[in-house]
């Protein structure tokens, strides 16, 4: 249902870090949940809800019927019970947009920000979570703290980012030794050698990360994956529409620019040399949902191996570049492997080494001179993001802390300042609610043996949850973090980074590691460990809130949790053992009744149309979508189960099972820009936020019943059309 909005780091581009690598590998799908409204930003939600229309609604039974002074002393953030009644537009039918009828008003109260390619539910927390991080840092920097502690680290890595002015004295000075470097190249192997330098971040044909064999979970592997696109997929490449060739047209002035401002005076030629390369590559990679397929990117390899099967690339002086030596393999898209190594010995190497410039000066842009910076943003930013104007300069340096090296020294300062104990403890008690009530869901499906299901359950038992923050933080004392310097500052986090990854190897995996910082808003199932995580920034309004009614948390906070849950049996999760261990452990039969019931539900997704002549790919976001219905569909039952056989109280004139679909859908509130709506629909395998309410209620009888849906309403389903999987 969610995302991982790189929207929360505020920079001037978007960058593949350690774990959105690790995201992709889990199920080449992130599976996270970018999260929390912890301020409302609209003025949607001030004055007077409007009277219910009961015709739209469904009846409400008036036995029940409570008064919002029956609630807790103690309010809720949101509206009287919750949820923002007041965003809601009651004009539209609720069997025609139902995304529009829970968040109408709100929609058109609201504006996107001009640093911002999108806006709702999931930016508005990010914005919360950066400003309160920003806090606890400012605190150290007033702070006198001794070299080498954590205070130090951040109050140091943060003042020399955001002091523009000694960036800009500098110049590219700080950069030349490793410009110098790159055009010291002669060979391929010296360009390959270039390409596994941690402190040199660029981009080449192929990548690599340390993860978690998935069918040795107590060991890590490295993971080498088909990489070297800056756009942000193939099809930006390939397609011939004008949108796209427009993009590549502005793609490629940006290059001639920043190459030029690096002194190339062949930046205009070089620039052409190096869209025609990514062409090439693009030509060579795999679809973005075929990636997805967990058994075809699992294939184990020795060193050796992939020099005799991919010839041309050299493999070990690549490797030995990154420290990893023989170190075990599992390649990604094997059968484009031996493509890209052939491009790669084809490509001269002055065409690699002005790709590997770019793209280095891209990639450390954000501490170089601010003209560079501008520039980089003017494509990446406005071109592909839609924005108007760069974030504020603060919050860029909160978001490199976050999202880089530093995470876990902020995000130990954040959980001891704004989270509460109770959360967690009400968290641990839905999560075995959630479980609960999956069981039984699972127990009472026909279309599964009684060997698979007692299985599953096994499976399901299994399932460890992690809630706020780690127990162990990072340990930083080999990470040097010197007053004024910023571009050093950021490739030694570079190389801190590549040293964890590869430390990891030859040791058993830890099953207690985080794979994120608590003040991220996000919710992840990480299937090799069979484990789902939940940070201490998701766990706010409109997410959870303690003082609200159960049945907004149960459609909110629950109904991510049953996503979470459910992904561990979405069509990806369940190849993988109780142990997240791949391996085969359903009947053929059952295998074949998923996958009919998930084939219908990702040609649902195929038919709806977010931009004109652009569709979501139901097969991308299969796996999204599956833990989107059947989260919800788990996290109404478990609703169903709390009440105990009582009635709901109907509160503002709604009824619980009402206020429980409007909370999945305050949760999915989003303005998005065309641009970055596109990105979304051709490489994120998350729907946009308005299919993932609208496309998974109209597979749920239960609201069909609540708000009355009828035949002719634009999202009625037949009985016989709903996809019921759990």
């Amino acid at each position: 249902m969610s995302k991982e909005s790189n929207e929360a780091r505020a920079t001037v581009r978007p960058s593949l870090g350690y774990f959105e690598r690790v995201s992709r590998i889990l199920d080449q799908a992130p599976t996270v949940v970018g999260a929390l409204l912890s301020v409302l930003v609209s003025c949607a939600s001030c004055g007077s809800p409007p009277a219910p229309a009961a015709a739209q609604q469904g009846k409400a039974p008036a036995s029940n019927s409570v008064s919002s002074a029956a609630l807790p002393a103690e309010r809720p953030k949101f509206g009287t019970f919750g949820f923002d009644v007041a965003g809601m537009d009651r004009s539209v039918k609720p069997g025609d947009d139902f995304h529009a009828y829970a968040n109408g008003r709100w929609i058109r109260a609201n504006s996107i920000p001009p640093d911002r390619a999108d806006w709702g539910t999931f930016e508005a927390g990010a914005e919360a979570s950066i400003a309160n991080v920003r806090s606890v840092i400012e605190e150290q920097v007033r702070a006198k703290n001794a070299h080498g502690t954590n205070a130090q680290r951040l109050a140091d890595a943060y003042t020399a980012y955001l002091d523009v002015s000694a960036i800009d004295a500098k110049g590219l000075a700080p950069a030349k030794p490793y410009l110098d470097a790159i055009d010291a190249a002669k060979s391929l192997s010296d360009v390959v050698k270039l390409m596994g330098r941690a402190d040199l971040p660029s981009n080449a044909p192929f990548s690599t990360f340390v993860w978690i064999d998935t069918k040795n979970t107590d060991r890590f592997v490295v993971f080498v994956e088909q990489s070297g696109l800056e756009l942000p997929d193939r099809d930006f490449y390939l397609k011939k529409d004008a949108q796209f060739q427009e993009t590549r047209k502005k793609y490629q002035a940006n290059i001639a620019k920043v190459l030029a401002f690096a002194g190339d005076v062949n930046a205009s030629s070089n620039a052409s040399a190096i869209v025609a390369l990514e062409t090439q590559i693009a030509e060579l990679h795999w679809p973005v949902a075929d990636r997805r397929n967990r058994d075809t990117t699992y294939n184990p390899r020795t060193v050796a191996e992939l020099e005799k099967e991919a010839p041309g690339f050299p493999w070990r002086a690549y490797l030995d570049a990154l420290g990893y030596g023989e170190a075990p393999l599992v390649v990604k898209e094997l059968s484009a492997m031996p493509k890209l190594a052939r491009l790669f010995a084809a490509t001269p190497v002055a065409k690699w080494k002005a790709y590997l410039e770019y793209h280095f000066l891209v990639n450390q842009a954000e501490v170089l001179p601010s003209a560079l910076e501008a520039e980089v943003f003017d494509f990446y930013g406005k071109t592909l993001g839609g924005k108007s104007q760069q974030a504020e300069r603060w919050k860029r340096g909160v978001a490199m802390i976050n999202d880089g090296a530093l995470g876990d020294a902020a995000g130990e300062l954040y959980v001891a300042r704004f989270f509460k104990a109770s959360a967690k403890a009400e968290t641990e008690r839905l999560v075995e609610n959630l479980r609960k009530a999956f069981a039984g869901r699972i127990q009472g499906v026909d279309w599964m043996t009684p060997e698979t299901k007692r299985a599953a359950h096994e499976k399901l038992a299994a399932v460890r949850t992690k809630i706020g923050y780690p127990d162990k933080w990072k340990d930083y004392s080999a990470l040097d973090i010197v007053p004024g310097d910023a571009f050093g500052n950021s490739l030694r986090a570079s190389v801190w980074e590549q040293a964890e990854q590869r430390a990891r190897l030859g040791k058993p995996s830890d099953r207690a590691a985080w794979y994120t910082t608590p003040q991220r808003v996000v919710a992840y199932n990480n299937p090799p460990f069979n484990e789902i995580l939940f940070t201490a920034a998701i766990l706010q309004p409109p997410f959870f809130d303690p003082n609200a009614d159960a049945a907004v948390n149960y459609g909110a906070i629950g109904g991510v949790i049953g996503h979470e849950l459910g992904h561990g049996f979405d069509d990806q999760g369940a190849k993988l053992d109780a142990r997240g261990v791949l391996r085969p452990w359903w009947s053929k039969g059952d295998v074949d009744a998923f996958k009919a019931r998930t084939d219908a539900l990702a040609a649902q997704y195929d038919t709806f149309e977010p931009l004109p002549g652009l569709k979501v790919n139901g097969r991308l976001t299969l796996g999204e979508n599956i833990g989107d219905l059947g989260g919800l569909t788990i996290a109404y039952t478990a609703y169903k189960l709390a009440l105990d056989g009582k009635p709901a109280p109907v509160l503002d004139g709604l009824t619980g099972d009402q206020r429980f679909f409007l909370g999945w859908a305050q949760i999915h509130r989003s303005l998005q820009r065309d641009e970055a709506l596109r990105n979304q629909i051709m490489s994120d395998p998350h729907s946009p936020a308005k299919y993932g309410v609208n496309g998974v209620v109209r597979n749920m009888d239960a609201w069909y019943s609540a708000f009355d849906i009828k035949p002719g309403d634009a999202l009625y389903l037949a009985p016989n059309e709903r996809v019921h999987i759990w």
